[in-house]
């Protein structure tokens, strides 16, 4: 299933731990420029010139985010950040059919070392749904676990998640749901007296560090987006 990445996460040789995950998710931000956007990049323009990913040294980079973040059967394993898996560069206009940011999360976990118990998937819908059937007892050993972020604080090495789109609606209470939906999530790398910040794939075209609001029991409060549910990550003990 997970041969597409190397033996020390796939074993993995250390455990699975919140200190690994933002490690890995806080090493890819800076080899994308530390960049930060809290206000939804206005004034960005998709262009080949602009786009980070389609830049040498990065277009191969969003390629190994697919490769290891995706399991061998998955035929978006193939894409790069500008290339489909035949390994013809798409045009700009077709950036979205080829979205990586659940790649990158996929590949900050398999990296991580979350190993086989990870629902790695192109799209963030899967572990969505997989963390909400978790807590309603449905998966036996879960690694993710839905939580209400009315009622939760979200931890470091958790991940925090919008719905977009025509789903963009969508509430805690209507997971899971019996389709898919197109969503973003980002991974808990700080948390901070009225604030978290996450780091994200492909916003900005670019792995991008955003910082919430939260109210003084760490609670998600007054953001852009419809943040409706955290997902919990069982790492192992210290």
């Amino acid at each position: 299933m997970g041969n597409h990445a190397p033996p020390f996460a796939n074993v993995p040789y250390a455990p699975f731990s919140r200190s690994a995950a933002v490690a890995v998710a806080m090493d890819e931000w800076r080899l994308w420029g530390s960049r930060v956007d809290d206000n939804g990049g206005p004034g960005y323009v998709q262009t080949g010139a602009t786009m980070a990913e389609r830049q040498q040294g990065l277009w191969q980079r969003v390629g190994e985010y697919w490769w290891e973040g995706m399991n061998a059967s998955v035929p978006a394993s193939r894409w790069t950040g500008k290339h489909d898996a035949e390994g013809r560069v798409f045009s700009v206009p077709a950036n979205g059919d080829y979205a990586w940011s659940a790649a990158f999360i996929s590949y900050v976990m398999r990296i991580a070392g979350a190993g086989r118990d990870f629902p790695y998937a192109p799209d963030h819908a899967t572990y969505i749904n997989y963390a909400a059937r978790a807590a309603r007892g449905e998966v036996r050993h879960p690694l993710l676990v839905a939580e209400d972020p009315q009622s939760y604080a979200p931890q470091l090495g958790d991940l925090a998640c919008f719905p977009r789109d025509w789903a963009g609606g969508l509430s805690f209470a209507a997971l899971p749901t019996n389709y898919n939906f197109p969503a973003h999530c980002g991974i808990v790398v700080d948390t901070a007296p009225e604030s978290i910040s996450i780091v994200g794939g492909n916003v900005d075209d670019a792995v991008v560090m955003e910082h919430l609001h939260t109210d003084a029991a760490g609670l998600l409060q007054g953001n852009r987006e419809n943040w409706f549910v955290i997902l919990r990550v069982n790492y192992a003990s210290p």
